[in-house]
């Protein structure tokens, strides 16, 4: 009889759903499953699309047990609403679910796994009772050392050859094959004596696939399209709708993630990591220096390249072969702070009795709030977890690497201009993260810090981007006024709809502003002023820091009550939000309730009808980061 079969999909930004797969992955080979864990964007079925094809019957997938896992933060208006939107769909097609839909929650005391701890263990309680193992199988415990999914050889050959020329390749930019951005400038626009620094760089696009065309069509306004896969040929075009992101991924500098805008756009890099950064010892590989790597007499040498005979398909952004330096510089997040199943899979590798007890308990139900305190909270990285247990570490496998550390993810950021402004070139407000920890250890962004190290009068600097699709669409009928609340960085977005729509000729621009001081931290200030002045932009801002009394953007619209009744209602007007998560988003939300009763005349219970029609509608549209 042959093992039952699990497949596991997830989709993930920051890592967390994919850690859990991961993890739910592990936990299904231990109780003899075959297991596939697989991301949804890789997966061999458009799996969305074909879910909600209205032609499926209601008995579609009566053959299909599932269960479906959301990893969300309350924090944002449509808590865990693909996950709920999910399940509800798989049972109108006739699945079975084998249990109900866990809806793990970021602003829990112990994140999500206050939730999938209890969700996991009734799944698997519930899957042993439908798929009983065969006669003469047995399940091994949940600390019980897997094999490594990767087999790593150290190789003698010269490393410059294949490397050098897959750095080279330039395919269609993507997560995997970034374009190499020239930088054209890297300003501070905040004043030298203010707490934050905070970065307008100007990157040169000229001569990649991306350019901008109109996209026409319900909710959007402009689109932007990446033609190409090289400089060479072209491929079918994929469209953008305004407002993106641009991606950059970060090489070792720093650790925060800055995730801004929507549909307005987002930009993503790479970065590379500062040589003298890596002095703390890496697993398996002895110590790692700024000139090389030494593991043992001549095992290996600083650049003697690494392959992986694979257990897993091979991560695709890992060159073959890759030498140590290119593996800690610019793939495997040493810095990160390291979640629950590093301290599950580090367990098995224990060396004493007390590193012993103390991993097993880090990585239990029970120990969670144990780990919150000595990792979470004061922000501990991996490295300085494997110094605090040096024998365990002194037992690591190298083998076992890519399962240990994660890759580094991409960092987000708002693309504050537009084509149509800015022709070949596209704009990012970067807020450069610094801080201390609770132990007063100095943290830096590792993608923020790399940018605003970058210096291009002193030489030119590339930063790999790519642009990928946002989360706010703008209306398609000129005269639809835009209402637009975009404290701080968040105005970014906001930036890149104003150009596109002034480009256009469009009037009914309408931004409301917030910062600390107008003489330290006013953003684009001289532009704004120039908008006003020609009547293609009206601007409401509120500098908290300036008076006695803190005055922030929910204080400047409920000023405005009767203005925005009339866009909102009377003209059918569109409101967007962007910037931080934590307050202001609901500080918002209550001001527009205030003014729909107090402008409007509606009672409690109408006015949250119409915030809630707004909203399903597209008229009223956030995009928020924590």
């Amino acid at each position: 009889m042959a093992a039952p079969a699990l497949l596991v999909l997830y989709g993930s930004q920051t890592g967390t759903a994919q850690d859990t797969a991961e993890r739910i992955g592990r936990q299904a080979q231990r109780r003899c499953f075959r297991v596939r864990v697989e991301a949804l964007d890789s997966y061999d079925v458009n799996f969305w699309r074909f879910l909600f094809r209205k032609s499926l019957p209601s008995t579609a997938l009566c053959r299909l047990d599932c269960a479906v896992l959301g990893l969300g933060d309350s924090s944002y208006a449509r808590f865990n609403f693909v996950a709920k939107k999910l399940h509800k769909r798989l049972m109108q097609l006739g699945a079975n679910a084998i249990v109900p839909v866990g809806l793990g929650d970021d602003q829990h005391d112990l994140g999500p796994d206050a939730v999938i701890d209890p969700w996991l263990a009734e799944f698997w309680l519930r899957v042993r009772e439908m798929y009983p193992l065969p006669a003469g199988w047995s399940a091994q415990s949940d600390d019980f050392l897997l094999p490594s999914r990767y087999v790593f050889d150290f190789l003698e050959a010269d490393l410059n050859g294949p490397e050098k020329a897959a750095e080279r390749q330039t395919p269609q930019p993507s997560r995997q094959h970034p374009f190499p951005a020239r930088m054209v400038t890297n300003q501070r626009v905040t004043h030298p004596s203010h707490f934050q620094d905070v970065r307008l760089i100007e990157f040169d696009i000229a001569g990649s696939p991306i350019e901008c065309v109109p996209i026409s069509g319900q909710g959007q306004d402009l689109g932007m399209t990446t033609l190409g896969s090289s400089c060479r040929t072209t491929t079918p075009a994929h469209h953008f709708e305004f407002g993106f992101q641009v991606c950059s991924r970060r090489c070792r500098h720093d650790r925060a993630t800055q995730q801004h805008g929507g549909r307005g756009t987002v930009l993503q890099a790479t970065t590379t990591r500062p040589r003298p950064a890596l002095h703390p010892s890496v697993p398996g590989l002895g110590y790692v220096r700024g000139g090389g790597c030494q593991r043992g007499p001549s095992q290996c040498k600083a650049h003697n390249p690494l392959s992986c005979s694979i257990k897993a398909p091979l991560p695709t952004r890992l060159p073959k072969p890759c030498t140590v330096r290119h593996l800690v510089e610019r793939y495997l997040d040493i810095s990160c702070v390291p979640r629950r199943s590093f301290f599950e899979q580090l367990a098995g590798f224990a060396a004493s009795d007390l590193e012993s007890e103390k991993l097993r308990e880090f990585s239990s139900a029970q120990g969670q709030e144990e780990l919150h305190d000595y990792c979470t909270r004061p922000r501990r990285t991996l490295l300085e977890v494997l110094q605090d247990f040096p024998h365990t570490t002194a037992a690591l496998q190298v083998d076992y690497l890519l399962d240990l550390i994660p890759e580094m993810s991409p960092r987000a950021f708002s693309i504050a201009s537009s084509l149509h402004a800015h022709p070949g070139r596209i704009h990012i407000l970067l807020a450069v993260v610094r801080y201390k920890t609770r132990l007063q250890k100095p943290r830096r962004g590792l993608c923020s810090t790399w940018l605003a190290s970058l210096d291009p009068q002193t030489g030119e600097q590339r930063v790999p981007l790519w642009v990928k699709k946002g989360g706010l669409t703008f209306p398609s009928d000129p005269e639809v006024p835009v209402v637009m609340v975009g404290p701080g960085t968040g105005v970014a977005p906001f930036r890149a709809s104003i150009q596109e729509r002034v480009a256009l000729g469009r009037r009914g621009n309408y931004l409301f502003f917030g910062c600390r001081q107008e003489s330290r931290d006013f953003y684009f200030q001289a532009e704004w002023a120039e908008l006003m002045k020609a009547q293609s932009l009206a601007l409401f801002t509120a500098f908290s820091r300036d008076q006695e009394e803190k005055i922030y953007v929910q204080h400047r619209l409920r000023e405005q009550g009767t203005l925005l009744w009339d866009l909102l209602v009377n003209k059918t007007g569109h409101l967007y939000i962007a910037g931080n998560a934590k307050l202001m988003p609901a500080a918002v939300t209550d001001a527009l309730r205030a003014i729909f009763e107090s402008a409007g005349g509606l009672s409690t219970s109408a006015s949250e009808e119409l915030l809630a029609k707004l909203e399903r509608v597209g008229r009223f549209q956030s995009e928020t980061w924590s």
